[in-house]
């Protein structure tokens, strides 16, 4: 299958604004909104958390536990998980992808919530969840709009989604409860057990994860590939907007003393996260560059290592930690710094297309 001739870099730059949907442009936007809604509503609700936990499913309000599921079946759903078997085609971008964002990541924002924030430990646990929460969905946007390889894009997040499953409540427990103690660090702070965290998991991803395979499995067998991807997709996508929002209302409602009173904690909270950001986009594509990788399998590369899942992070710090919690604020804080950043990285990968990979901009790319 042939793609159209990459753009020239200025053409695709001037493109990346209205190629990115209205809804994705303007997300920090809207959770900028739905944190005032929030606090308002916590004003005028007080007794907000009490009517929430009426109903649990676990250690889960239902409401909250609806949200969560709203906000993850979407993005599941949309993985094409038959492209997996791809995986062999590009030995070097697998691996080098695999270990960026599964030892490379965690590491990293790891170091860095240690580093910024030791006197903050429940954000600083937020923020190492964050980390640990691979790319899913979203990354396919900036791939897209960086012109990447969208094959090894969809094997790639199709392989992270099925790695989280596995591995999430391991590397969890690793990064915040070994790891600290073997370099002497408090872990006092973190009490949960490995099995909480890997319930938590399976309840907010597994149970995603099969539903969004089923319906694709069943959609593309009962009315096509091509209704799926065009028809299907479009349509559910929005719900995981909603649930993100809902989700960002209710956790500012029932947070708001603590984020009014302390209002420079959001501000120190976002600054790891932009460093990582950063941090991993260059580290992928310098990696890419010295592999040799062409420029559309290394924006890829690039991409898969600086995004992240923040829709699984914030599953996880509210159903291990509590929905009034350091961790579930720090979880949120994630989409409003990674939307914006990503946006700036799309840009700085395509002027790195034309310093790097000038005869990019003049042939035609050939998927396999």
């Amino acid at each position: 299958m042939r793609n159209p001739a990459p753009r020239s870099a200025p053409a695709a730059e001037a493109a990346v604004a209205t190629r990115l949907s209205g809804l994705d442009r303007l997300l920090p936007l809207w959770i900028g909104l739905t944190m005032a809604i929030g606090l308002g509503l916590g004003r005028l609700f007080p007794d907000l958390n009490d009517a929430l936990d009426s109903v649990k499913v676990g250690t889960v309000s239902l409401p909250i536990a609806i949200g969560l599921f709203v906000m993850m079946y979407p993005v599941l759903a949309k993985v094409d998980y038959s492209r997996i078997g791809a995986v062999t085609r590009d030995r070097r971008l697998i691996v080098t992808s695999l270990v960026l964002n599964w030892i490379v990541g965690p590491l990293v924002m790891f170091t860095l919530a240690w580093l910024l924030l030791p006197d903050l430990p429940e954000y600083r646990t937020g923020i190492i969840i964050v980390g640990l929460a691979r790319c899913i969905a979203m990354v396919l946007i900036w791939n897209d709009l960086a012109l990447g390889n969208r094959e090894a894009a969809a094997v790639l997040v199709a392989l992270n989604a099925v790695f989280q499953v596995v591995f999430y409540s391991v590397l969890g427990y690793f990064y915040l409860r070994v790891l600290p103690g073997w370099l002497g660090l408090d872990t006092s702070t973190f009490e949960t057990s490995l099995g909480e965290i890997a319930r938590i998991v399976l309840v907010f991803l597994g149970i995603p994860l099969v539903a969004g395979y089923l319906t694709r499995r069943i959609g593309e067998k009962t009315r096509g590939r091509a209704w799926y991807e065009a028809v299907f997709v479009p349509r559910v996508a929005p719900a995981a907007m909603i649930g993100l929002l809902f989700t960002v209302a209710v956790l500012f409602a029932l947070q708001g003393e603590k984020i009014t009173s302390q209002p420079l904690d959001v501000a120190r909270i976002a600054l790891p996260l932009l460093a990582y950001f950063l941090v991993m986009w260059a580290a992928g594509f310098a990696t890419g560059l010295r592999l040799g990788l062409p420029y559309d399998r290394n924006a890829t590369l690039a991409f898969t290592a600086a995004s992240n899942d923040f829709e699984l992070a914030i599953a996880v710090a509210i159903g291990v930690f509590g929905i009034t919690s350091g961790e579930a604020l720090a979880g949120v804080v994630g989409p409003l710094v990674e939307v914006p950043v990503l946006v700036g990285l799309v840009y700085l990968s395509l002027w790195a297309r034309h310093r790097f990979y000038p005869s990019s901009e003049s042939i035609v790319v050939t998927k396999e």
